[in-house]
């Protein structure tokens, strides 16, 4: 009996001690699964994210470069309708008594003969000035001559003439105030004012 109980006691002992060192347990996976679907869909969703800020920033630099553009064409044709305009209101002179145009000034009329060859629509008005000798009836006499033999060399060269006023203003409106030949040469003249279909003005 007693034989028994000391196998009975041996026995589970033996259990005890293989049930406490029969190895270690299987490690757990304590990494959380990752969801590939999931995972993709967030590259995908980054990928398309990034596209879209670059079609914008792309879309805003043309936009930039077109408004650029068209800022730089208006400039430009600013610039070129205020050169057109300064060319157009060049003065020619005259010699003491005299109304022939001087060799020196058919220039400054076939540059005004291109302006209005290249802009059909423009109306000028020549206005003929003289200096403060002489009579006002004379003057205006005088003025009157110079400016229709400046009109005349322009309708010479193709410019319609119903595309050109004349007027005379005789010693009334001197360009410069003195009594002698300095001034007096420069009043001698013809001033060329648009009247008409200037808001555009082409080169020649």
């Amino acid at each position: 009996m007693k034989s028994v109980s000391l196998l009975l006691v041996l026995g589970l002992s033996i259990a005890a001690v293989a049930s406490s060192c029969g190895g270690n347990p299987a490690p757990q996976n304590t990494t959380p699964a990752i969801d590939t679907a999931a995972e993709n869909q967030r590259v995908r969703d980054s990928i398309a994210a990034a596209q879209a800020e670059a079609e914008r920033q792309a879309a805003a630099e043309r936009d930039r470069l077109e408004q650029q553009r068209i800022a730089d064409s208006l400039a430009a044709l600013s610039r070129s309708g205020d050169e057109v305009r300064s060319m157009l209101g060049a003065m020619i002179h005259f010699d003491y008594d005299r109304s022939n145009i001087r060799s020196d000034d058919m220039g400054v009329l076939d540059q005004k003969v291109a302006i209005m060859q290249a802009n059909p629509d423009l109306r000028i008005r020549v206005g003929g000035h003289c200096d403060e000798r002489g009579s006002d009836e004379y003057n205006l006499a005088l003025g009157n001559r110079r400016a229709q033999a400046a009109k005349q060399y322009l309708v010479s060269h193709g410019v319609d003439a119903n595309r050109i006023e004349t007027q005379s203003w005789g010693e009334e409106r001197p360009l410069v105030d003195g009594h002698d030949e300095s001034a007096w040469s420069q009043n001698r003249r013809s001033e060329f004012e648009v009247i008409g279909g200037g808001e555009n003005l082409r080169r020649p």
